[in-house]
């Protein structure tokens, strides 16, 4: 709810009791954005809830409200339409009042939160000696924009990659890695062992087909947890070859992340045992120590346990996040901790989470929260592959996006007789393509599973980052066009709201506050996907029919006010999805 309707809301409450009274004083006027402009912005729906209640008819009831309700400061006088709806409409001079506000705030009329709290945002979450491939690209992108989001409210957000860098796993690829690199294990120096995924095979391949290999591994993951130095070496190694990897698609995405792996817990995993053992939640079954969980069943109908220690001795999964959850309570001070995985691991973290909620461990103030997403898919509906069924390399298709736009941008410019440097195409193409990507994913709600088409995201027209893109870009045309500083125009330049589309323009702007408050709470960055298009889509018709450089003042500086300040929450909004902006494209 933004300024205005907490503004209308409080009025309506005001008239509502004095006249039925003050026992009315806690019931919720039901205001609403109207969904069609010739009803006003805002609809008061109150009077229909109160017609059982005060025995009258809803228009009567209405009526009395308006009679009592002043909002001369605010709106037109309000009408009593349909059957006891109450609808307002905004004067063009509050409009014209709010938006000289937001002109004059660096953070565009969004307010920091009033008490900022540490969040914890767990994305990406990559396998060490695997690369990343297109199943990662979902959490990092959501994760990243969610980070940026709350990080813009105020927030204190510690941005955590939970890679997986330990488990049985290890034991094949450094047993691997003494065959095929043994000079590796005895010298400090970094190592190139050159594609991950193909190691990673070749690894696996031997650990099928050999018996004796196999039992190499095992003995080197008894070694890896005993803490042998030169095993210990060896998975160091594997592990920073990986960081190498991964950073190349970080720095690409312009992703800021923290890694906090797996084996970071390690030395807490004896003490979830130890807890969960205290509070008498751990059961004994075949060996295996286990929480027995509410609501989840086998095939066979019975109660489902979580495995925390098995009957080896060993810990898995389940064991690591619940000691990262009482990590990042009990060290980290986390009141809000965040995991953007897919939906598939939706009932691990809910059996995770119950059980530290029976352990005690999450406080009343502290919210565990599972975002899931779904799957990205190829053009056939099906799970995106390359044409040889392998999964897609992320950074294959991030080349891939970027290839295609440089081409498109190639087409464009020999279709418009423009000469243009290598070192602007690179750059154009570069932002493009990267952009397009991330739109495409975040512009999605992100329960669904999404078709991934570089045709689509790539357009100019719909709802893509280069249609976004195109529309600050015209902005900055309009500016360089003009021969006009936006910044020495001044954020006290007064806008004028004259034309239809002018005053559609204005009260989008006046929504972002709402929109960020919104994805703050819910989480679902499409929501600011689809604010940004309406701007965009807006702002463009403005552009058509309002004539800006060619308008008389004091309108053209109006104009030229209205342009700056779309300009401004168009480039603040994509920021906070990660995008970077074009002055030229």
């Amino acid at each position: 709810m933004n300024a205005t309707q907490e503004l209308l809301k409080e009025k309506l409450q005001q008239a509502l009791v004095t006249a039925f009274g003050a026992e009315f004083a806690g019931v919720d006027p039901v205001l609403v954005a109207a969904s069609n402009p010739k009803f006003g912005d805002y609809q008061a729906n109150v009077a229909l809830s109160l017609a059982k209640r005060l025995g009258q008819q809803p228009r009567a009831i209405a009526q009395a409200i308006v009679d009592q309700l002043d909002v001369s400061d605010i709106c037109k006088p309000p009408e009593v339409a349909g059957p006891g709806f109450i609808n307002l409409k905004l004067t063009t001079e509050y409009l014209e009042a709010q938006l000289a506000a937001l002109q004059a705030d660096s953070r565009l009329g969004v307010a920091k939160a009033k008490t900022p709290k540490r969040e914890i945002v767990d994305f990406s979450s990559p396998n060490i000696a695997k690369e990343m491939h297109v199943g990662h690209l979902r959490s990092t992108i959501i994760g990243d924009s969610i980070a940026r989001i709350l990080e813009f409210r105020g927030h204190d957000v510690l941005r955590l990659n939970h890679v997986g860098d330990w488990g049985t796993q290890f034991g094949m690829l450094i047993t691997y890695l003494r065959e095929v690199y043994p000079e590796a294990l005895t010298t400090a120096n970094a190592l190139d062992i050159g594609d991950l995924v193909t190691f990673y095979k070749q690894a696996k391949k031997r650990f099928d087909e050999d018996e004796a290999f196999q039992e190499q591994a095992r003995q080197e993951v008894v070694r890896l947890q005993a803490g042998a130095a030169d095993t210990i070496h060896a998975w160091k190694l594997l592990c920073e070859q990986s960081r190498t990897e991964f950073q190349v698609i970080y720095d690409l995405l312009d992703i800021k992340v923290q890694e906090r792996g797996e084996s970071f817990y390690n030395p807490f995993l004896p003490k979830v045992v130890e807890d969960l053992e205290q509070t008498g939640l751990l059961v004994e079954d075949q060996g295996a120590k286990c929480v027995f969980l509410e609501g989840f069943t086998n095939k066979e109908g019975e109660p489902l346990p979580l495995i925390v220690q098995k009957s080896d001795g060993g810990y898995n999964y389940a064991t690591t996040d619940l000691a990262a959850i009482r990590y990042r309570i009990q060290e980290d001070h986390a009141k809000r901790i965040i995991y953007v995985t897919d939906a598939g691991q939706a009932n691990h973290f809910a059996q995770v989470f119950q059980v530290a909620y029976k352990a005690g461990w999450v406080p009343d103030d502290v919210e565990l929260v599972h975002v899931p997403f779904g799957l990205v898919l190829g053009e056939d509906g099906k799970k995106f592959k390359t044409r040889s069924g392998d999964t897609v390399r992320l950074r294959d298709l991030l080349d891939e996006a970027i290839a295609r736009a440089r081409a498109d941008l190639e087409n464009r410019l020999i279709q418009e007789g423009r000469q243009e440097t290598e070192q602007f195409k690179a750059n154009v193409a570069k932002v493009v393509g990267i952009s397009a990507v991330k739109y495409a994913d975040l512009s999605q709600n992100r329960t669904s599973n999404y078709v991934f088409s570089y045709d689509k995201m790539l357009s100019l027209k719909g709802n893509t980052a280069p249609y976004m893109l195109y529309a600050y870009v015209r902005t900055q045309g309009i500016s360089r066009e003009g021969n006009v500083d936006f910044e020495k125009l001044g954020t006290d330049a007064k806008i004028l709201l004259q034309e239809d589309t002018e005053l559609t323009l204005a009260k989008h702007l006046l929504q972002l506050d709402e929109i960020i408050s919104d994805v703050e709470q819910d989480l679902l960055p499409n929501r600011l996907c689809e604010y940004l298009y309406q701007l965009s889509d807006k702002f463009n018709k403005f552009y058509e029919n309002c004539p800006v450089l060619k308008s008389e003042e004091p309108i053209r500086t109006s104009r030229l006010a209205l342009c700056y300040l779309t300009a401004r929450t168009l480039k603040l909004g994509l920021s906070l999805l990660g995008i970077q902006v074009l002055e030229r494209m």
